[in-house]
């Protein structure tokens, strides 16, 4: 598996807006939303600390946001929800990415309200035509050994880029 990136790289590689270009988590495969984005803004380099904003479109077409803040724990961010969300948790980590930062895999562990998944996402505005391929060619590299990979459901076009 891909070594963890550390705070400051972390601190440069995810603020920006991200589409999810597959996924095996089952929020983003049931069809009641699509079109998943996060958006990570920086809101402390040290210690890390994101806001994050995951938004989609819901099975009426109309756009929703998830807002929350993730603060970094040893290797691994602790995701806790804004507003009603306060009360829930949950815990992710970067498990690798492209070679020029914008193709990233996220790993989800399992929480009370989630099960485990992993998440590809490209940074909105890339020039990533080849998704699938840089990520099969280079699946150590994004820490995902063959089964992971295989689990993997390619999304369509983001709504937005």
């Amino acid at each position: 598996m891909h070594a963890p990136l550390d705070q400051a790289r972390l601190a440069e590689l995810l603020p920006g807006s991200w589409s999810i270009v597959a996924t095996n988590f089952p929020m983003w495969l049931s069809g009641k939303r699509s079109h998943p984005r996060f958006s990570y803004a920086l809101v402390s380099a040290d210690p890390l600390v994101l806001g994050d904003d995951v938004s989609y479109l819901d099975a009426d077409g109309k756009d929703r946001h998830i807002l929350g803040r993730d603060v970094l724990r040893g290797d691994e961010f602790v995701w806790r929800g804004r507003g009603a969300l306060g009360v829930i948790a949950s815990r992710w980590s970067v498990a690798g990415c492209s070679d020029d930062g914008e193709v990233v895999a996220i790993r989800f562990s399992k929480s009370l309200a989630t099960p485990a998944g992993v998440d590809i996402i490209v940074r909105e505005g890339a020039d990533q035509p080849e998704v699938r391929a840089v990520v099969a060619n280079a699946s150590e590299q994004f820490g995902l050994t063959p089964e992971g990979l295989g689990s993997l459901s390619w999304l369509g076009v983001d709504r937005r880029g």
